[in-house]
């Protein structure tokens, strides 16, 4: 097994992690070699720039990292005889749907930089499919769940940092907007089914990736963490302006791969992350560390600056 990572977020962990480290080639993936992908058998791309805010810091960089950048390595792994190439795609795609779920077959209604680079991905690197060449994109749902290298940028891990720091959830809109969530572990087992599965169940398909229960309107996410951290107060705020909102049908992944199911829900990962807080006494500066935010770490260095640096 070999790692590919730039080294943005090292800088500290939440919490001590297990004994295994892959390999990793500390490189900007723009910057992969043909050499660098000699011997892999499959390869799961997720080094992107991740999340909206940076697209909105940067898009320009943002295409040519997660668009130009990922058709690319897509291109490569195929010259390298690299069998299955798992795209990490997003839900984000669906961004605002009428329909009561989106399946894959779904019209796209990407509103971000982040989210149209994923739909430009899976477009051009969808033709380079071949007898010896498996393409699979997976569109996850939003994720959530302890990780060492945290993410608190995200919705429900946000949450609860802020439950367990201040004892409040301020929600600045009411809350009323759809969104599917799926753990971080849920979202590894995919992986492994996709890359255990025969190939005609997977060859050059899209997947949503989580459980069609786990659709939770924002309002649901911030009642659950506000009841699993005892005496947290919960307030909302006006509605918003954002107006992303979607349901996502996850009927697919479930047929073409009968062994995938979800272990985890909102409840179960918002208790995990009470434990984990309570296990490490986390203090409120730890939970706003820049290290824990993509933003932040990205801007404590002019974001340019930084990525020229790489390589």
């Amino acid at each position: 097994m070999v790692g590919l990572d730039t080294g943005f977020y090292k800088e500290g962990t939440l919490y001590r992690h297990g004994p295994f480290a892959p390999f990793t080639l500390m490189k900007d993936l723009r910057h992969v070699e043909p050499a660098d992908l000699r011997g892999c058998d499959a390869m799961v791309h997720l080094a992107e720039l991740s999340n909206d805010p940076i697209g909105q810091l940067s898009p320009k960089i943002t295409y040519d990292i997660n668009h130009a950048g990922s058709v690319r390595l897509a291109e490569l792994a195929r010259q390298a005889g690299v069998s299955r190439f798992v795209y990490m795609s997003s839900c984000s795609v669906y961004g605002v749907a009428d329909q009561n779920y989106v399946d894959e077959e779904s019209p796209l209604n990407p509103q971000t930089t982040y989210a149209i680079c994923k739909t430009f991905v899976e477009r051009d690197v969808k033709p380079m499919a071949d007898k010896k060449f498996s393409p699979i994109f997976l569109r996850n749902a939003t994720a959530y769940g302890a990780s060492p290298h945290m993410r608190f940028d995200i919705v429900l891990n946000n949450l609860s940092g802020l439950a367990w720091t201040t004892n409040e959830i301020r929600m600045t809109s009411d809350g009323t907007p759809w969104r599917p969530l799926v753990h971080g572990l849920d979202i590894c087992r995919a992986i492994l089914a996709v890359l255990d599965a025969p190939r005609e169940a997977v060859h050059n398909e899209v997947f949503n990736v989580g459980d069609t229960q786990h659709n939770y309107r924002v309002s649901e996410i911030a009642e659950i963490v506000a009841e699993t951290f005892v005496g947290c107060k919960l307030s909302f705020g006006p509605p918003s302006a954002d107006n992303r909102s979607y349901r996502v049908s996850f009927e697919k992944i479930r047929k073409h791969l009968p062994g995938f199911q979800c272990a985890w829900d909102a409840r179960r990962g918002a208790q995990q992350l009470y434990s984990l807080f309570k296990q490490i006494a986390m203090p409120p500066e730890v939970f706003q560390h820049r290290t824990f935010t993509r933003l932040k770490q990205l801007s404590l260095t002019p974001f340019p600056v930084m990525l020229r640096q790489m390589g």
